[in-house]
């Protein structure tokens, strides 16, 4: 607030308030493990980047908010992996699950989301394992 950085400002305000509404969930216990907090935070990272691609079609004074949002958020996320370390870490996945054909995409999916949560996006995982299994 001292700084009077709005992006900063807007994007720890929309953490503080995601954290809050995951400790008061019905339900909840009132603690969050790392992993929520992680999870939490890639939800609101691709909720800005859903966001930046549509605002870029009309709204480019409300893609530049959501990109300096993003920036902010992307900040507390843990270091994602780099496409050559992905396509390691999947083809040794690939390896040890015995896949060997794009039926077993799921059986190859399921323990890449459990070993990689949190250090490759979803998409970039799926893509990359549809390629590895066609070869």
């Amino acid at each position: 607030m001292l700084a009077k950085s709005e992006a900063e400002l807007r994007a720890l305000r929309a953490i503080k308030a995601a954290i809050l509404l995951a400790k008061t969930a019905e339900g909840g216990t009132g603690d969050l493990t790392e992993a929520d907090e992680t999870k939490m935070l890639q939800k609101l990272a691709k909720q800005r980047k859903d966001s930046l691609d549509i605002f870029r079609q009309h709204r480019e004074d409300l893609a530049k908010k959501e990109e300096e949002e993003l920036e902010v958020i992307e900040r507390f996320l843990p270091k994602q992996m780099s496409d050559s370390e992905l396509r390691e870490a999947l083809t040794r996945i690939i390896a040890e699950t015995g896949a060997t054909s794009p039926a077993d995409m799921g059986k190859v999916m399921g323990a890449a989301t459990k070993q990689l949560a949190g250090k490759a996006d979803g998409k970039a995982i799926s893509a990359l394992v549809k390629e590895l299994l066609s070869k």
